[in-house]
C-alpha cells in the first residue's frame, strides 16, 4: 500500500540529507589548509623519494599538529608563491621567506622564526672574494622574486658597480649554472649555502653580506582564514618545546639556532601589539 505524498516526502528528505552531507564535506574540505612551498629550496623544503622534506616541512607539520590544523603542501616556483597567497590560492606560505617591507604590503607575516644573512657562493676552486665576485662585469645568479635579488638591485646594479644579474626559478639551477661556468657567483641566504656545502657540492663562501633579515611564515593580507594566532602560538610552542632546534639540527648539524620569536622591523603591522595569539609581544 502506498500513501499519497510519501514518495515526495522521501525525495525531499533525501535531498535535504544529500545537501547536508555535501555541506559537511565542503566544510571539511575548507578546513584543510593549503601550505605553499618551494620544494627545490633545501634545507627549507625539497622532495626526496616522492616525499616533502626540509625544515619548513617538518616544522609546519609540528605546528599543524600542535594547533589542530589539517594541512596539505603545494609545490610552486618561488616567484609564484606570494602572488598565489595574495590571491588566496594557498592559505599559508611556509618556506625560507625573508621579511621585507614590500612583501609586508601584500601579505601578513607571523612572528619571525629565523634570521639570515646573504652570502656570495663561488666554485670551490675560485680565487674570488666577496668584493671581486661582485664587480668588474661579473654575472651573479639570483632567484627571481627573492630578497637577494631585491638587495642586489638596490645596492649594486643600480649603482656604478659593473655587475649583471641573472634570475633563476631556483637556486639549485643557479648553482648548477655557476659550476658549468655560465655565471661567476650566486647570491643566496647563508642557511641554503651551508646546505649546498654539506651536500658535498664543489662550492665555497666568498663572503657574507650582513643584513640580519628575519624569516617568517605568511598568510593572505588581512588574515582572512584567521590563521595568524594559531601559527604564532604554534611557532612559539615549537621553539619552547625544543623541537624547533631538533628539526633545524637534523638538517644543519651544529648551526646556532636564533631565538624565537626574533626581531621584526617596525614596518610589519602584524607585529604591533597586540600580536595575534601572543598579545604580550610586539613593537
Amino acid at each position: 500500500m502506498t500513501f499519497p505524498g510519501l514518495e515526495t516526502r522521501q525525495l525531499a528528505t533525501g535531498l535535504i540529507l544529500a545537501l547536508g552531507l555535501a555541506g559537511a564535506a565542503s566544510s571539511q574540505a575548507a578546513d584543510t589548509y593549503t601550505v605553499g612551498v618551494e620544494a627545490s629550496f633545501p634545507p627549507w623544503a625539497y622532495v626526496e623519494g616522492g616525499d616533502y622534506k626540509g625544515i619548513a616541512i617538518d616544522a609546519m607539520e609540528k605546528i599543524a599538529e600542535d594547533q589542530g590544523l589539517d594541512i596539505e603542501f603545494k609545490d610552486l616556483p618561488f616567484p609564484s608563491l606570494i602572488p598565489a597567497l595574495s590571491a588566496e590560492k594557498i592559505d599559508i606560505l611556509a618556506t625560507g621567506l625573508t621579511v621585507t617591507e614590500q612583501r609586508a604590503k601584500v601579505i601578513d607575516f607571523t612572528v619571525p622564526w629565523w634570521e639570515t644573512n646573504d652570502v656570495i657562493v663561488v666554485p670551490k676552486d675560485s680565487d674570488l672574494n666577496v668584493f671581486t665576485a661582485v664587480c668588474c662585469g661579473a654575472t651573479i645568479g639570483v632567484q627571481g622574486g627573492s630578497s637577494q635579488k631585491a638587495w642586489m638591485e638596490a645596492n649594486v646594479t643600480n649603482s656604478d658597480i659593473d655587475v649583471n644579474l641573472k634570475s633563476y626559478d631556483s637556486y639549485v639551477t643557479a648553482i648548477t649554472d655557476m659550476l658549468n661556468g655560465r655565471i661567476s657567483a650566486v647570491d643566496v641566504d647563508d642557511t641554503s649555502a651551508q646546505e649546498y656545502i654539506n651536500e658535498g657540492r664543489p662550492v665555497k663562501l666568498a663572503g657574507k653580506i650582513f643584513i640580519r633579515a628575519p624569516l617568517a611564515l605568511a598568510v593572505s593580507k588581512g588574515d582572512p582564514q584567521g590563521l595568524l594566532a594559531k601559527l604564532n602560538q604554534g611557532i612559539v610552542n615549537l621553539a619552547e618545546s625544543g623541537e624547533w632546534a631538533t628539526i633545524v639540527h637534523n638538517y644543519i648539524p651544529g648551526v646556532t639556532v636564533p631565538s624565537v620569536p626574533g626581531n621584526m622591523p617596525e614596518y610589519v603591522d602584524t607585529y604591533r601589539k597586540p600580536v595575534a595569539g601572543l598579545p604580550d609581544l610586539g613593537n
